[in-house]
């Protein structure tokens, strides 16, 4: 057996990729020459006659693909935005279907739904405790009673207690401004805050807060696979997001479609690339109410 795998090695089956199909344009040079190595590989192991039709190809170079992302996927976690193109593709040479290979271990991807989601939640992505992007989703509920707000989800973190009762006193102090429907006396508020990541809780939830407080008490959710970015100061003063085009690249992976994002980080938006950019609809907002307006897709 020995003998017979180290004859293999003089032959190359690397090339069987062109006979059925094309990489897309997310590979660069080292990852070609990776998914090819792992392609010839494989078929050695599986098929060392020689013999493999197009599905056996396809087959091995999902795997090779996956196995490739899987590397990308940690080195974009170590180097950020150097290694955002991490989705990979290949393209039928006789249909030019480009078909997607994830990593299972993902999940689906879509951290954040398709669709409307209820009023009150609201998906945000910032800079958690570890430094690390992640995604974080606010669940509110709302009841009869005399203004009390509550929060869960937050442990013991002073500054993301700081950052959520900001949003509560801007809210009460300017409620007449957003909406008249608005009524913070009568009613009691509470938000569960979830880590979806587990990279360690964000500070920036001032605005996401807001957003979800004004959803839940208009009946109204936000517009569908929105993701939220950026935060305000207790005088409603925007603040900008840390890492737009790392930001970006965590919305796209974690399946929102519309971003909302501070016009202050607009001067960024040159650092980003094209084809991450291409991937969303960016919606700016100039304020903390028109932020809370374009969020609900009041005009």
């Amino acid at each position: 057996m020995a003998e017979f795998m180290r004859e293999l090695r003089k032959e190359s089956h690397g090339d069987a990729i062109d006979q059925f199909f094309r990489l897309g344009k997310n590979l660069n040079q080292r990852d070609t020459i990776a998914v090819r190595k792992m392609v010839d590989g494989y078929i050695k192991l599986l098929y060392p006659n020689g013999k493999y039709t197009k599905e056996d190809v396809e087959e091995c170079l999902r795997m090779a693909l996956e196995m490739r992302r899987r590397v990308k996927e940690q080195l974009k976690r170590l180097g950020g935005m150097e290694f955002y193109d991490v989705n990979f593709s290949y393209i039928d040479q006789q249909s030019f279907e480009e078909k997607f290979v994830s990593v299972p271990e993902q999940g689906s991807g879509k951290l954040i739904p398709e669709g409307l989601c209820n009023p009150g939640q609201v998906y945000t992505v910032s800079r958690g405790q570890t430094g690390m992007i992640g995604v974080f989703r606010l669940e509110t509920q709302m009841m009869g009673g005399s203004g009390k707000f509550d929060k869960t989800g937050l442990g013991n973190d002073r500054e993301a207690k700081e950052s959520v009762n900001t949003a509560y006193n801007f809210l009460k102090a300017n409620v007449n401004q957003i909406s008249g429907a608005i009524n913070t006396k009568l009613f009691d508020f509470i938000i569960g805050y979830q880590d979806m990541q587990e990279i360690g809780m964000t500070n920036k939830l001032a605005l996401p807060t807001l957003i979800a407080l004004c959803s839940i008490s208009l009946g109204k959710p936000t517009i569908s696979s929105l993701a939220v970015l950026g935060d305000m100061t207790i005088s409603g003063s925007l603040l900008p997001v840390d890492d737009l085009a790392s930001s970006l690249q965590v919305c796209l992976d974690s399946g929102a479609k519309k971003v909302l994002i501070p016009i202050i980080s607009a001067q960024e938006i040159a650092a980003v690339p094209a084809t991450l950019m291409s991937s969303f609809q960016l919606i700016f907002y100039t304020s903390a109410k028109d932020a809370v307006f374009k969020a609900l897709g009041v005009e």
